[in-house]
């Protein structure tokens, strides 16, 4: 038994690697019917876990070094050849730094707080296609799972703001769980309208909907159109806010919080907390690459020999690169322009975009030479009227004049 489970697991690393269906077929077969679920299990979180957490490790020295660059500084340079075992360095010493309680602190909701945002971060791992027939567990409501374990982060943060017992934490996670609750509904607005136009919650299915190529060679990603291009930039401006990354990094403001809902917490407690906000910025990255970016299809014809999944891996590291760029560009909102732009903006952006959605998918049977461009400047015309409509009343203009001073005599 021992040999075919050994040749299970050669031939089920051969057919990944290769990009063919099925592999777990190769594996199961030769185990006994009552670990056949464990195992299946555990070749499934595994890889999740060991490629995420590496993708962790690297993402944080890439982003280091990438703001050294932009902000003209050298970055880590001194753990590892170019300071490329920073990473493993700044993880030992989480590891053995003290692990400090408060004395007024509530200790076991404190010590369930880290734990409680790690969880559900992972599980919205499970529904995402990673490549063709990558799928951990293909749910027909899997973007409705994503979203469901995605909002139980919120209970997590204001427990460590409320365990804390010290005002900066709960003032922070109060801040936070506001901004989280801001922008989940234009997220969601935005999500909805590709599940319109797909007519699935799978998020499979969703990518299956993307095969293909318009013309021989544009592909038919849903963010090559008026209203999922649109989509996609209040998808991506939501998913900066929902992980805490600047301009709307609110929650930590040294100058007003210390660090927020982080304030009481040290050691492995502390970088559980900055693993599941990394951990929740691939996944939200890895879900904008399902909904309007294609997920694992290839971006031009003939380019199906490359195994699915690295495209999907290449989209998901350029969304991320994206997040450290505007990091390192945008300066920090006040929360008066955070709280306005989701609830003044993004929000009848996203439902006037979601109606843009609906006229798109029923002129589709416009069949009359121009239809294309007709649909493409009807589409235009409402979503860039509503931009400009909004753009100024966020931001009115102010009657100007000349500054008056008086001084003391």
């Amino acid at each position: 038994m021992i040999a075919d489970v050994l040749n299970g697991i050669l031939l089920m690393l051969w057919r990944v690697v290769s990009d063919q269906p099925a592999p777990l077929a190769a594996l199961l077969p030769a185990l006994p019917e009552a670990l056949r679920p464990v195992v299946s299990a555990v070749l499934c979180v595994s890889p999740i876990i060991g490629v995420f957490a590496t993708l962790f490790a690297l993402t944080t020295l890439m982003e280091r070094k990438g703001l050294g660059r932009i902000q003209n500084r050298l970055g880590p340079n001194r753990v590892g050849p170019f300071g490329i075992l920073q990473p493993a360095a700044d993880g030992l010493k989480m590891l053995t730094k003290e692990d400090i309680i408060p004395r007024s602190a509530d200790k076991l909701v404190h010590f369930l707080a880290p734990v409680a945002l790690a969880v559900p971060t992972l599980l919205a791992y499970a529904v995402l296609p990673y490549g063709r027939n990558l799928v951990p567990l293909d749910l027909d409501a899997g973007l409705l799972f994503f979203f469901a374990v995605g909002a139980s982060t919120e209970l997590a943060i204001f427990m460590a703001g409320w365990s804390s017992h010290n005002k900066y934490s709960l003032l922070g996670a109060m801040r936070a769980i506001a901004q989280m609750i801001s922008y989940e509904i234009p997220l969601i607005l935005s999500a909805v309208t590709v599940v319109m136009i797909a007519g699935s919650l799978s998020p499979a299915h969703i990518v299956a909907r993307q095969d293909g190529f318009i013309w021989g060679w544009v592909p038919h990603w849903y963010v090559l159109t008026p209203w999922g291009f649109v989509g996609f930039l209040i998808f991506t401006t939501a998913s900066l806010a929902e992980s805490n990354r600047s301009p709307f990094d609110l929650p930590e403001a040294e100058s007003e919080l210390i660090a927020g809902h982080l304030t009481e917490y040290s050691g492995f407690k502390y970088a559980l907390f900055f693993l599941a906000e990394y951990l929740g910025m691939f996944a939200i990255s890895g879900l904008g690459v399902t909904l309007f970016l294609g997920g694992w299809q290839a971006p031009l014809p003939g380019l199906d020999w490359v195994p699915s999944y690295l495209w999907f891996f290449s989209k998901l590291i350029l969304m991320v690169f994206i997040f450290i760029w505007i990091r390192g560009t945008v300066p920090r909102l006040r929360v008066d322009q955070l709280l306005n732009l989701a609830w003044k903006f993004l929000l009848p952006l996203a439902l006037i975009n979601l109606f843009t959605a609906a006229i798109w998918h029923f002129t589709a049977v416009w069949q009359f030479p121009g239809a294309l461009l007709l649909r493409w400047l009807l589409s235009a015309v409402m979503i860039g009227g509503a931009y400009v409509v909004l753009g100024r009343a966020l931001s009115p203009r102010k009657k100007v004049s000349l500054r008056t001073y008086r001084y003391a005599t």
